[in-house]
């Protein structure tokens, strides 16, 4: 059972142990055993860097690091999340008025989430939720989904039945990013994280995307490391690459840039530099590649031809880097995530690299042949430090029940 939630090299014993230990603080601080055990995975993006919000086609993979919470209903209507190191936070059901000053809290996440709920005349109540991650945080492997993923399944196990679907509780952790805590992410995030497993996703309907599962990357590990910084200040960056992509879209009338076919797009060049600058073209430019990019990369996943998916991945990360623009924030002299991928250029023979999730700061993704993992864990720990470097195996299953 541990070994579907964290990988077929996990620790069984690390991991009860650690399921043990919250429970204990949960009864220290209750008086009481928790009912529940429920398991919310971090998510690496492979492919698809910012498209997703203008409709397009990604590939992302849950992976075995997650925010695990002990939790038990309460009758009294109240939401109380006690998260390791963090203050805790209280919510009424009763009381989910949208408020900006809240924007970019936990406590903003969990009522857009019961909001969500509400406005779909689904019933709602009150829990206690005990947590501990070992989700990187604000580094790219995006920790606030994983918590909005774990606060929409406990809603959905306590109170609905299980009854929601893996994308209905994406959907709703996104209104809440978008509504409640001011962060305007597309769907690729939460249905990583929702979904499991390593997957292709075609977001051209956004809320009922095309999804084929690609099983495994064989004979290759995904090493994640937080070479600095943090995305909490980042929200107007992130929000930019969006709405340049959606000016470029309007200026044909349309919302998004998946609904302006290339061809069209191209021959309109001209016009496009007398009204937009040249950063909003090239990052056009690199949404359409990009989609490309994601379909020969799954094929190859599929069909077991590492060599063009490395190729693909590669790619992407130049793409991002002078195209989307990604990689650090204009004026940035330290530039953490630039330095960790030339750094790992440097190490890696059999792999690629390139920058991981919404970038401008934190995480970079290598995809490293198994025969060098170790050789490049023990460098990149050197310049970055050990708990900054990640090597994490493919979830197949997202937020869950863990039932022990």
């Amino acid at each position: 059972m541990l070994k579907t939630f964290y990988g077929e090299n996990a620790d069984e014993k690390l991991c009860r142990g650690r399921i043990e230990k919250l429970k204990e603080t949960f009864f220290k601080a209750e008086g009481a055993y928790p009912e529940r055990i429920f398991s919310s995975p971090g998510r690496a993006e492979i492919l698809g860097n910012h498209t997703d919000h203008n409709h397009g086609k990604v590939i992302v993979s849950a992976i075995s690091c997650d925010v695990l919470a002990a939790v038990s209903s309460r009758a009294d209507g109240k939401i109380k999340v006690i998260s390791e190191g963090f203050k805790p936070i209280i919510v009424d059901v009763t009381n989910l008025e949208k408020d900006e000053k809240e924007y970019g809290t936990s406590v903003a996440l969990v009522k857009g989430i019961a909001n969500a709920l509400k406005e779909k005349n689904l019933p709602i109540g009150g829990f206690t939720a005990y947590l501990t991650s070992n989700v990187f945080k604000g580094a790219g492997v995006s920790s606030s989904a994983a918590f909005e993923g774990l606060i929409a399944e406990i809603f959905n196990a306590l109170y609905l039945g299980g009854k929601l679907s893996a994308m209905e509780k994406a959907v709703i952790s996104q209104y809440a990013e978008n509504v409640y805590f001011g962060k305007p992410c597309g769907l690729l995030d939460q249905s990583g994280i929702a979904i499991g497993g390593l997957t292709e996703l075609d977001f051209e309907f956004p809320t009922s995307p095309k999804i084929v599962s690609l099983g495994k990357i064989h004979g290759y590990s995904l090493i994640i490391t937080n070479t600095g910084g943090d995305h909490a200040a980042l929200t107007p960056h992130y929000a930019a690459i969006r709405s340049e992509m959606e000016s470029v879209a309007g200026f044909f009338g349309k919302k998004v840039l998946r609904e302006v076919p290339y061809d069209a797009f191209y021959e309109h060049i001209g016009e496009l530099m007398d009204k937009f600058s040249g950063r909003a073209i090239l990052r056009a430019l690199h949404f359409y590649e990009e989609n490309e990019r994601v379909d020969k990369a799954a094929k190859a996943i599929l069909s077991g031809d590492t060599s063009a998916f490395l190729e693909a991945v590669e790619k992407s990360g130049l793409s991002s880097l002078n195209k989307l623009q990604n990689c650090s924030v204009p004026g940035d002299e330290v530039q953490s995530v630039v330095l960790g991928i030339e750094l790992s250029r440097r190490i890696i023979k059999d792999g690629a690299v390139r920058v991981h999730g919404g970038g401008f700061a934190g995480s970079i993704l290598a995809v490293v042949a198994d025969g060098e993992t170790e050789s490049y864990l023990s460098q990149m720990r050197k310049w970055f430090g050990d708990d900054n470097v990640f090597k994490s195996e493919i979830r197949q299953v997202g937020t869950a029940e863990l039932k022990l």
